[in-house]
């Protein structure tokens, strides 16, 4: 920390800041500074500055397993401290560290943005029990794989299944088509995520064997996953070029729908994932966030016979105030048409 015996701090604001000494400290306070600070007994740091990377979250598996990686060893300390109702001084770290996450992930994408604009960001919402090598997975990654390839940032909540998938597609987007189904073939030994150990392993095997030349950006080693500790059960998505994980889901899940301007993809999914689609419709029906691009629901069967969500969604879009949004609903088989529609509809 500088000298700042002769700086005027009058109203300026000291979060996670380190000060020589505590007289220090106390005088930036005495002179109407305001100090928050670091809380130094936590398992994660109270404002990070940069959004996490599949080696931060999986650091210590190679001593301690899945046990002893970082991910977990917060996830065990977010629920000792009570999980979703946290004691005031936990709850007070746990919003101060999603604060650091919502500025370096703005930092991140308002970079990707100026560049590419609003268009150019794609949801991709779906069920975290989709097991590795079905065809709902290899359906998911290669929907992640053709729109990295087309320029697009990929954007999941960072759990296991269709998320992961559709991560591991934005990886491997400077890789063919075989390298893909290679990788998912490797991964389906492991393709339970409860089986914690085995399935963290291959993973890291995978992303040893196809790790992307270094010249290629982030968003096409694996985009964007913004995932969070109060399903931490559930293993790290480890194929984000770039992870946001947060302690709340409520401001979570609005980051991955605010994001998602360029459209979304609703694989099929349970509870979760038809939440996903009523909260993007309420943005969508009010503009909220601004214009909306598609929504396309994959897999016809499934949007149409087990949960058929057209017959809400189309007559309430058709009522938004900025006129009949109905159109902007997309129901299909084909990875090759939800790329199409994505791609053209900026």
């Amino acid at each position: 920390m500088p000298d700042l015996s002769h700086v005027d701090v009058t109203g300026t604001l000291f979060i996670g800041c380190h000060f020589a000494t505590v007289d220090a400290e106390a005088d930036v306070v005495l002179r109407g500074a305001h100090v928050v600070p670091p809380f130094r007994d936590m398992p994660f740091p109270s404002h990070p500055a940069h959004l996490y990377t599949a080696e931060d979250l999986a650091a210590g598996f190679e001593s301690g397993g899945f046990a002893g990686m970082y991910d977990t060893v917060v996830y065990e300390h977010f629920l000792a401290v009570g999980g979703a109702l946290p004691t005031v001084r936990e709850a007070l770290a746990q919003r101060l560290h999603d604060h650091g996450i919502d500025n370096a992930l703005a930092d991140v994408t308002l970079s990707w943005l100026a560049r590419h604009g609003p268009g150019s960001v794609i949801g991709v919402m779906g069920g975290h029990a989709v097991p590795r090598g079905s065809s709902a997975y290899r359906l998911a990654a290669a929907l992640g794989w053709e729109l990295a390839r087309a320029g697009r940032l990929v954007v999941t909540g960072g759990g296991p299944g269709v998320m992961e998938a559709a991560n591991l597609g934005a990886y491997l987007a400077t890789r063919d088509a075989e390298e893909l189904t290679a990788a998912i073939d490797q991964l389906s030994a492991a393709p339970d995520f409860l089986d914690h150990d085995a399935y963290t392993a291959v993973a890291l095997d995978v992303r040893a064997r196809f790790t992307p030349s270094d010249d290629v950006d982030w968003p096409s080693r694996g985009g964007l996953a913004i995932p969070t500790w109060l399903y931490g059960h559930e293993p790290a998505n480890l194929f984000a070029g770039r992870i946001a994980k947060y302690f709340s889901n409520a401001i979570r899940e609005d980051t991955i729908l605010r994001l998602a301007r360029g459209g979304i993809v609703f694989a099929p999914g349970r509870a979760g994932t038809v939440q996903e689609v009523f909260q993007a419709a309420t943005k969508t029906f009010y503009g909220t966030d601004g214009a909306s691009g598609a929504y396309v629901f994959l897999d016809r069967a499934f949007w149409t016979e087990t949960l058929p969500i057209q017959s809400l969604l189309r007559p309430l879009l058709a009522l938004a105030p900025a006129g009949d949004l109905s159109s902007t609903i997309h129901v299909t088989d084909d990875v090759h048409e939800a790329v199409r529609v994505l791609t053209t509809e900026d």
